[in-house]
This record gives C-alpha cells, structure tokens and sequence, in this order.
C-alpha cells in the first residue's frame, strides 16, 4: 500500500508499506479519507513523535470500509475511526471500539473529519470543562476544527458560544455557524469582550489552545468556580498564573492529551459518543464544516493549507484506490 511519513527534514514522502495485519479486537479499514489536524505537522516537523506501538505513518481520523479484523457483522461496514497513527495510507489499522458507523446521509470525505475533534471537544469540554446546559464558553481557534465543532455541539447541547478568530471575515463565519458572538483577538481585547458579551459575569468554560501568556488572560475571563481547560500551548508551555484568585474564585485547571490515552479510554468515550452525540449525526443535525478536500497525492499541499491559518473548518485528505 502507499502510505506517507515524515521524510526527517520537515516534508513527507509517499512510501510503499506492507498492508497492516489487525489484532485481536482490530480492524483493517480500506481507507478512503483521512482528516488532516495540526498534530501531524508537528510530527512532520520531528515535534510530536508517535506514541509507542503506533505507526510512524501520519494521520489520527480515517474513514472507509471494513475489509478484515473485528465480528463476521463488520465487514464491509463504512467507519470512522480515531487512530493513535497510520490515517494516511491506503489501509490502516484501528481498535474496533473506537470505530463509529457512517450514516447513509454522511459523505465519506465528512466522516473522516469528525473523529479527532469530535472526540477531543467531547473529552475536554464535557468530561473535564462540565458544560451544561445554559453556560457560557469561550472557544479559542474558533474558526479550527475544534472550534467549528465546538460551536456545532454547544448548539445542540444548549451551550452559549463565544470564540475568538483573527479576521472580520472569520468572526463573521464563526457567528454564521452558530457561535453566540465572535471577537477579532487582533483588534479587540477578548477579556473585555468577554466581561461585556456576559454581563461582567464571564464565562463557565474555557477550552484553550493557545497556552503561554493566554492562560492568565482565560482565567480572568472566568466566572466564579469556572474551568479552564488547556488542550495545546501554541505560545508556550508555561505561564504565570494568580494563585490566589484562582483560590478566592474557586477557578479549576486543568487539560488533556488525546492521542496518547489507552484503547480503553477512547472505547469509553466513543460509546458515550455512540448514545449522546452520534444520533445527532444519524439525524443530520451534525456535520463537520469541510474547509478543503485534497487528493492523496497532494498532501503537501494540505498541509500547506492547514499552515497558512487561513481554513474554516477540517481538511480532509481523499484516497482513491
């Protein structure tokens, strides 16, 4: 099969690898395509190398048809799947728990972008952030394909929105899908906008990829007992943070990596996925928003859109066999 990996100077080669054999209580999907997501270019650049026992082969969400491994009842099935590695190739490998039946009305290429944010926005603003009904949210990235779908779920599950984008035109699309408001973080001071969006209450929840000298600036946007959540550190790793406040507010820290998490765990998740989220997508009433479809051959390409910042949504990777 053809299948691509990190050439170990920043680029990606297309390379021929033996077709995976599935384990006990594995499938092999004939994979038809693969979302695109920011860990992949870190591990193209050598910054996010593989968990232990995942392929070097990039790619975390695929989609296609089930052609061996799992029960006598999954083959032939079409799945989407969240996997540790592998999602760019022409098969992959994936633990059959994690894998979750692709409606008729679900375009393949669609299926493929939801896995990763799916789960993620699930795990970090639902499990670790308790958003509930009626709270307000601050999304960073809210154009990201975490950010789109989390405007998407907080929708569905009564949640009010609020992002932050680096464009007019962003902030503009982010409040077309659903978000309750939208501030431009280069012009506009998100803290203040927060504190006037909600009254000088501030919000319930934070769900945080940016890190460094944004986290004492997400805490001061936070309402009494309010949680942050951190699920990456584009600007850094570190940060001074008011103990105190965080005291006298009552404030929660905390965060989450997906990728490195047991088999266990995301079986776990995707079952609870399976009853409270996917009738949603069943019903049609969640899609993920699609940015760009490129074919196999122009990954580079992909990644090049996925770089510039300037997508709306997923970006999806087409295989044809």
């Amino acid at each position: 099969m053809r299948a691509v990996v990190a050439d170990g100077s920043g680029g990606m080669a297309i390379v021929e690898r033996p077709v995976p054999h599935p384990r006990a209580g594995e499938i092999l999907i004939k994979v038809a395509a693969a979302g695109i997501n920011r860990p992949d270019v870190l591990q193209r650049k050598g910054m996010y190398p593989p968990p232990p026992g995942a392929p070097d082969i990039l790619g975390l969400e695929i989609a296609g048809e089930v052609v061996a491994g799992g029960s006598a009842a999954m083959i032939g099935q079409k799945v989407c799947a969240l996997v540790a590695g592998g999602g760019y190739a022409e098969y992959c490998v994936a633990a059959a728990g994690v894998a979750l039946p692709i409606p008729r009305a679900l375009p393949v290429v669609e299926a493929a972008a939801m896995p990763e944010t799916l789960f993620t926005v699930w795990i970090n603003l639902f499990e670790r952030g308790f958003a509930a009904d009626g709270d307000w949210v601050l999304i960073h990235g809210g154009t990201s394909g975490i950010g789109t779908m989390a405007i998407a779920l907080g929708k569905l599950f009564g949640l009010k929105t609020i992002v932050t984008c680096g464009s007019e035109d962003k902030c503009a699309q982010a409040r077309e899908l659903g978000a309750v408001e939208a501030v431009n973080y280069k012009v506009q001071d998100f803290v203040e906008e927060v504190h006037r969006i909600t009254g000088r209450r501030g919000v319930d929840v934070v769900i945080d990829m940016v890190g460094g000298d944004y986290v004492p600036r997400n805490l001061a946007c936070l309402a009494e007992d309010g949680r942050h959540v951190s699920i990456a550190v584009q600007r850094g790793a570190s940060a001074e943070i008011p103990i105190f406040d965080i005291m006298r507010r009552r404030l929660t820290l905390t965060g989450s990596t997906l990728r490195p998490r047991s088999v266990e765990f995301k079986t776990m998740v995707a079952d609870e996925l399976a009853r409270t989220v996917w009738p949603y997508v069943e019903g049609g009433r969640l899609r993920p928003v699609i940015d760009s479809v490129f074919p196999f051959d122009d990954v580079a390409a992909a990644h090049a859109r996925m770089e510039s910042g300037d997508h709306v949504g997923k970006i999806v990777l087409e295989i044809r066999h």
